[in-house]
């Protein structure tokens, strides 16, 4: 049976509900302070179910930034230097788990994996979530702000293949089941072996982060970060409390959201939004000209 070590974050980036975060796929126990274990409480009033069941926005200031579709993907305009957070809406009357990147990057660890061996965030029955920066340790996180591929956070650890985008995979909680007299033994997802268990039964840490940055660096071909496009920076730093809780999950993604997030310039570029006149059309004014209108006298120029 397979089983997740997560991680509650329970301080200022979270302000609706509590996260949870996972590194380990072996059964593991963690203490947490009591004054934790209630921190998470189902949301007030009816749950919020966007048209997909799960809801990702990015928020600045507190207010959600417009979302537009266009390619077959949702598109949000980044604001150059503004702080931002990543709200999370569960659907579900049950716990589940999703793994969310930045840049290609976890925004626990700051690793790039597949989505089921990433640490992730929990959420509980109809909870809101709101990651407002990367994780840096059990009390800190640094905050999340949109500036130049050169100045971002994946560009300063050698990975700058995949800015411009934000991701989050959801896993259902797996619900206890009768268990017969002789059970069968439950199949192993294909890609899983005792090695990557074990590889990943050791906790993160920021020299492993950086270790693995460098081999980056050496073994792939980085593209040359742009300073016209958007990107996430590691900003100031913010007080957010976590702790560890046992969780299963099923090893099937319940839903996949991606956001991908541009400056405006950019966005003209691209088609999302309508490029605009840079003066007034001559031939639509002129075509709109009309021959009168209601006046009495001829007006002083």
């Amino acid at each position: 049976m397979r089983n997740i070590l997560l991680l509650v974050c329970c301080a200022v980036l979270s302000t609706i509900a509590v996260g949870a975060f996972l590194t380990e796929t072996g059964q593991t126990r963690a203490a947490a302070p009591e004054s934790l274990r209630l921190s998470i409480a189902p949301e007030q009033g009816p749950p919020v179910v966007s048209v997909q069941g799960f809801d990702v926005a990015v928020l600045v200031d507190g207010r959600p930034l417009e979302e537009y579709f266009a390619r077959g993907k949702a598109y949000v305009e980044a604001i150059e230097g503004s702080e931002y957070e990543v709200r999370i809406r569960n659907p579900l009357p049950f716990r589940v788990a999703v793994a969310l990147s930045v840049d290609g990057l976890n925004s626990i660890d700051a690793r790039r994996t597949s989505a089921w061996n990433a640490s992730k965030w929990v959420i509980g029955p109809y909870q809101t979530i709101q990651i407002g920066g990367w994780q840096m340790s059990s009390e800190r996180a640094r905050r999340f702000y949109f500036t130049s591929e050169r100045d971002s956070y994946a560009a300063r650890l050698g990975q700058a293949s995949n800015l411009g985008v934000i991701s989050a995979v959801f896993f259902r909680e797996r619900r206890p089941i009768p268990v017969p007299v002789t059970p069968p033994p439950r199949p192993r997802p294909p890609y899983e072996d005792d090695s990557i268990r074990d590889k990943r039964s050791e906790a993160p840490s920021v020299s492993s982060a950086g270790e693995s940055a460098a081999r980056a660096r050496k073994n792939s071909t980085v593209p040359e970060p742009d300073d016209e496009y958007a990107a996430t920076g590691i900003g100031r730093s913010v007080q957010n409390d976590v702790r560890w809780v046992n969780m299963e999950l099923d090893s099937r993604p319940a839903a996949e959201v991606s956001i991908r997030y541009e400056y405006y310039p950019v966005l003209v570029r691209l088609g999302v939004l309508p490029r605009p006149y840079q003066r007034p059309d001559p031939l639509r004014r002129r075509e709109g000209a009309t021959g009168f209108e209601d006046r009495r006298f001829s007006p002083e120029p």
